[in-house]
């Protein structure tokens, strides 16, 4: 058993063209053995977003904080506190933040992702 605590984390604090005031903390991932999933928590800033991209794997989403949107292709839909979201493989999306910032909980296949 591994039990962690995500103030032992120092994010990684993204800001490029295709991404605004995302810190990202890797929590349960294949290095800490997990053979199947990884577990990880966004915090995307007011006005912030993630890409808008797809990818080949699924992944599950719990809002812990805050609110903001979810793309689902040309869809805007809104999200908020304690809203869970299956974004199914290949689905295109991305995730804005509100006037609050968003905090989240994704969980997503260890296959395809960075080890």
């Amino acid at each position: 058993m591994i039990i962690k605590n995500k103030n032992e984390f120092n994010p990684d604090a993204v800001s490029n063209d295709d991404r605004k005031g995302v810190k990202f903390y890797p929590l349960i991932t294949s290095k800490d053995g997990a053979p199947n999933f990884a577990m990880r928590i966004f915090e995307i800033s007011p006005g912030g977003y993630t890409p808008k991209h797809r990818h080949s794997w699924e992944h599950e989403v719990y809002i812990i904080s805050g609110g903001g949107y979810v793309l689902q292709g040309g869809k805007k839909i809104k999200i908020e506190k304690d809203n869970c979201i299956f974004v199914e493989p290949n689905e295109l999306h991305q995730f804005q933040a509100g006037e609050d910032g968003i905090s989240m909980i994704c969980v997503v296949p260890n296959k395809g992702q960075p080890s």
